[in-house]
Parts: C-alpha cells; sequence; structure tokens
C-alpha cells in the first residue's frame, strides 16, 4: 500500500514537471519574442538618447534619469521609459509653464485655444495681441497633442519590454520548479521500490513461518 501511494504521488509530481517545463518554454518564447519586437520598432524610430546641452535644460531629477542612458540609441523599454517621462514630459511641461505659468495638459490648451479662436470669430477688432495668444495656444494644443502620442507609444514599448522581462523571470522560475519535481519525483520512485520489495520480504517471510 505504501508503495502504491508512493509511485501515486511521484507519478503526479512528474506530470506537473512536465506541465512546468511546457510552460517554462512557452514564457522563454514570450520573452524571446517581445524583445525582439521592442528592440526593432524602437530601434526602427532611430532616436539618440539625448546628451550634453540637450540636458540642460531639463530639470534636476530628469536630468539624471536621461544622464544613464545619454547618446545611446533608444532601443529598450528603460530607455523609451525614460525620454517618454523626463525628456519629453519635461519639454511639455516647460511650454506649458512659459505660455500659463503652469504645467498645462493636452485637454486644458485645447479648450483655452478654442475659447480664444471663438472669441476672435466674434470680434472683428481684435487686436495682434489676442490673435497672438490664441495661435499659441493652438500651437501648445498641437504641441502637447504630438508629445503624448510619441509619449504613449514609447510607453507602450516600454510596458510591453516589461511584460517580456517578467515572462523571462517566470521561464526561469518554471524551469527550476520542474527541475526539483523531476528529482522529487525520481526520489519517490526509486523510494517505492525499496518499500515494495520490503513489502515483499516480510510478506515472504510471514508465509514461511506459517508453513
Amino acid at each position: 500500500m505504501r508503495a502504491a501511494l508512493d509511485k501515486l504521488i511521484s507519478w503526479t509530481g512528474l506530470a506537473l514537471a512536465v506541465v512546468l517545463l511546457i510552460a517554462g518554454g512557452l514564457l522563454l518564447w514570450a520573452n524571446t519574442f517581445i524583445a525582439d519586437q521592442v528592440d526593432q520598432q524602437l530601434s526602427d524610430q532611430d532616436i539618440i538618447m539625448p546628451e550634453g546641452p540637450a540636458l540642460e535644460s531639463l530639470p534636476e531629477a530628469d536630468r539624471e534619469a536621461i544622464e544613464e542612458f545619454a547618446g545611446s540609441p533608444l532601443d529598450t523599454g528603460p530607455e523609451a521609459q525614460a525620454y517618454a517621462d523626463h525628456f519629453i514630459l519635461a519639454h511639455m511641461n516647460a511650454s506649458g509653464e512659459e505660455l500659463a505659468g503652469e504645467p498645462v495638459t493636452y485637454q486644458e490648451a485645447s479648450g483655452k485655444g478654442r475659447e480664444l479662436s471663438a472669441a476672435l470669430a466674434e470680434n472683428p477688432d481684435a487686436t495682434q495681441e489676442q490673435i497672438d495668444e490664441a495661435a499659441a495656444w493652438m500651437d501648445l494644443r498641437e504641441s502637447l497633442f504630438q508629445g503624448n502620442t510619441l509619449r504613449g507609444l514609447l510607453l507602450y514599448g516600454y510596458a510591453f519590454a516589461t511584460m517580456g522581462t517578467i515572462a523571462g523571470i517566470a521561464a526561469i522560475g518554471s524551469f527550476a520548479g520542474a527541475a526539483v519535481l523531476l528529482v522529487l519525483a525520481g526520489l519517490g520512485i526509486r523510494h517505492a521500490r525499496r518499500v515494495a520489495r520490503s513489502e515483499g520480504v516480510g510478506t515472504g517471510g510471514k508465509v514461511a513461518q506459517t508453513v
């Protein structure tokens, strides 16, 4: 009975090991596929991480985040995230501060631009200053739209790269778990055979005594 139970547990562990090996293989494939796609898509943009004078106007925290990658091709998830959140966004905020005294969202710039443009349409006697102000808000709107679009694409790349990294870690965990289960299953089967022999010897002895 004990030998049968050991075999059942061992074969169950062996089946789980096979499942983990399959899962590990799929996760490893996902890791490789995502890494290749992210590298290709980001490399196609032909962006070089800013360095030197291009960093001087950035706030200190943004400059420090970019300096780690300064001058290198933008082809990894962390570089995409740094460029999106610490270069593009920093310039978007600076543009808003220059016009409004504080960072401005696309929605705010769009609403203000439409409001001023509508006022100009109803006022044929608008001054050049009013015309310039409306044009400045519409330009900011366009700039923020383009900035948000590029940031979104780059952050999608960063998100997929992170998923690929997680898949790679999970693959390693799956392979490690499978290895442990294979060892335990092997030991369990070996132990089951020993128990079976012991039970057989014990049964034979009892029979001999009875005879």
